[in-house]
């Protein structure tokens, strides 16, 4: 395992705004900030979400699109810079109105309600890709 030490920094909590993106606005928000790593985690509900599912053994995501309302029980990840950019690794789970669940990594999702709490990092984190998993990972 490859590790580097971090200390917290500055604390944040946020409501995203109403029929926004959810992880786009979690991107600016970073942008905005200055933020260069970080950890978060929210909850509320979407519109709609499409989340991405990756295929081990072809080195691929597929796209899985729910056109419902569902309820944000868990969305988690990190703040890093990808290709330069900001990018906020999620992934979250949902609830449909009959209690089953769907989830994964998310790439999209219209905001109905969410709320956030972003703890920053003291490092930058630059993903790199991986030849082994044909990921773009943090080499650390």
């Amino acid at each position: 395992m490859d590790y580097r030490r971090v200390e917290g920094d500055r604390e944040y909590v946020a409501r995203l705004e109403h029929g926004g993106d959810w992880r786009g606005q979690i991107e600016a928000f970073a942008e905005e900030e200055g933020i260069d790593a970080a950890f978060f985690f929210g909850l509320g509900a979407v519109q709609d979400a499409t989340v991405h599912f990756y295929g081990q053994d072809e080195q691929e995501y597929y796209p899985v699109e729910f056109d419902e309302p569902l309820e944000v029980t868990t969305a988690l990840g990190n703040v890093s810079h990808l290709d330069g950019d900001r990018f906020a690794h999620t992934h979250a789970t949902f609830s449909r109105p009959d209690g089953t669940m769907v989830g994964g990594h998310l790439d999209s999702g219209t905001v109905f309600a969410g709320e956030v709490y972003v703890r920053e990092l003291d490092t930058r984190l630059e993903r790199e890709h991986d030849e082994v998993t044909d990921l773009d990972l943090w080499p650390l």
